[in-house]
């Protein structure tokens, strides 16, 4: 079983955690449970890829409130919340606080699955766009101070002629580097070239 499968359930009925912990590892994925919102927030070091499965009222530490500290300490696996149906403006709050979905007990089978499948893609993706993202930085580290003089040209829209006026070198030379910084980056338009240069923060 891949860590990047494992939701972490919280909630202080112990029967909902046996019960989810059933249904979520029958599914085929692996569960860790705890029993407060402190419970978790001591096991933090410990607490590796995932999704977390927390309710929104408990005693001690609520949902809500576990999520602000989650979001201040830079948690960044997503957080799906359980709740009651008189709890949904406490839902749209945990919304608003970063939580990607909130499912309303009891809970649908469909649902629930749904809204964890729906967090792991959603991880996915923005693994994928961070990769993306040093892929970009780590090829601009490697183009020369004057490769990226011209970069800096051509995403500001400017012509070859005014880049080597400004750079002071010929046309030629311009042409020279653009091709090569073109090419280290692996773009094949300007548009390319700019789409990277804001991913970086050009």
């Amino acid at each position: 079983m891949q860590a990047e499968r494992t939701v972490y359930v919280i909630d202080d009925d112990e029967a909902v955690r046996d019960s989810l912990r059933l249904q979520l590892e029958t599914a085929g994925f692996q569960v860790s449970d705890y029993p407060s919102g402190e419970a978790f927030l001591e096991g933090l070091a410990e607490v590796g890829p995932g999704c977390v499965l927390t309710d929104i009222r408990m005693p001690g530490l609520g949902g809500l409130e576990l999520v602000e500290r989650l979001k201040r300490l830079n948690f960044s696996n997503p957080i799906i919340v359980m709740t009651g149906h008189g709890d949904i403006p406490l839902a749209v709050l945990a919304i608003k606080a970063g939580v990607v979905n909130f499912i309303e007990k009891p809970l649908d089978d469909e649902i629930l699955l749904g809204a964890i499948e729906a967090a792991f893609l959603m991880t996915d993706e923005m693994r994928g766009g961070q990769e993306q993202l040093r892929a970009v930085e780590a090829r601009f580290a490697i183009l020369s101070p004057r490769e990226r003089d011209v970069m800096t040209g051509v995403i500001g829209g400017k012509l070859n002629k005014v880049i080597a006026h400004d750079l002071g070198i010929s046309f030629r030379t311009v042409e020279v580097y653009r091709a090569g910084l073109m090419t280290k980056m692996g773009a094949t338009t300007v548009s390319d070239l700019v789409r990277m240069a804001l991913a970086i923060g050009l």
